[in-house]
């Protein structure tokens, strides 16, 4: 598997660091899928409205079943989550 090496949030672009400062606020720490993304600043922030979209927007799916799919899938696909 290949591995990023995260950016520190001290000097991470000013993008990735409102983004580690957002993921802080909403669940007390940086999960290691966030912190992958900290080399491209831009990336980081419109993943992360992508999963807060899919996630919490509007949907004929409850958060339950949402989290549920993520988890198998991530289980179909061998990956941590």
């Amino acid at each position: 598997m290949p591995h990023v090496e995260p950016v520190p949030p001290d000097r991470a672009d000013p993008v990735a660091r409102r983004e580690y400062a957002a993921a802080m606020r909403r669940a007390g720490r940086v999960w290691g899928i966030v912190a992958a993304m900290s080399p491209n600043g831009a990336a980081m922030r419109d993943s992360m409205r992508l999963y807060l979209t899919l996630m919490f927007a509007d949907s004929p799916l409850d958060r339950a079943r949402r989290e549920m799919l993520a988890v198998v899938t991530s289980q179909a696909n061998a990956c941590d989550y």
